[in-house]
């Protein structure tokens, strides 16, 4: 779903900083070679989750849904020198794939992988996180919510994304569509949990951020 004209879209990512060559070859490889390449967060995207941590300076990030790596290096250019980011995906093919650009990057060292379910690996994990972003499995957003904000520092930030889902949260649900109704289920969850504030930004599929009072 376009949320703006595609000449207008054009111009805003033309009018974006360029992605680092690294980045830029992540995703040539990710086209060329893994499934379902649209879950890339690519260029404009990647350069949004930049500079969101890059203004909030994280020293711990949790990110669930690694894919092939390039929103977790995105992120990583805001975190804290002597910072972590852990990123879980349940994908077990795509590890060596994520390792490779990880230690290609500056934050190689900074950077954990954890390859199974993010619901019995999160809690297991001995971090408090200022920053997470969420992008995977959308029928299980609201239960990554409800084990994410017990490791949360005070300010965290959550970062959702697809939570427009090409626009499905506005039109008729299908009884068998399990990951639009999980979806309206966390949108809801999200603006009225009193213990976060939640704007929605309306670009490309739909990114939340939500802030822990």
């Amino acid at each position: 779903m376009d949320f703006l004209p595609k000449k207008l879209d054009e111009y805003v990512v033309a009018h974006t900083q360029q992605e680092p060559e690294l980045l830029q070859e992540l995703n040539r490889e990710t086209w060329q070679k893994v499934l379902q390449p649209r879950m890339l967060s690519g260029h404009f995207q990647g350069r949004v989750l930049s500079m969101l941590s890059k203004l909030i300076h994280p020293k711990n990030i949790l990110e669930i849904g690694t894919y092939t790596g390039y929103s977790a290096l995105c992120l990583a250019e805001g975190m804290q020198a002597s910072g972590e980011l852990h990123t879980i995906d349940i994908n077990e093919e795509l590890y060596d794939f994520q390792r490779k650009y990880f230690d290609k990057s500056p934050y190689g060292k900074q950077i954990f992988q954890h390859t199974g379910d993010a619901l019995e690996i999160i809690p297991k994990l001995s971090k408090t996180f200022d920053l997470v972003f969420i992008d995977a499995d959308k029928n299980n957003y609201p239960n990554y919510l409800e084990i994410v904000l017990p490791k949360l520092s005070k300010g965290a930030v959550i970062l959702s994304d697809n939570v427009l889902w090409s626009g499905k949260v506005i039109e008729a649900v299908q009884e068998d569509d399990l990951d639009t109704k999980a979806l309206l289920v966390y949108n809801k969850l999200l603006n009225d949990h009193p213990l976060l504030e939640t704007v929605v930004l309306p670009i490309r599929d739909g990114l939340t951020i939500s802030r822990v009072r």
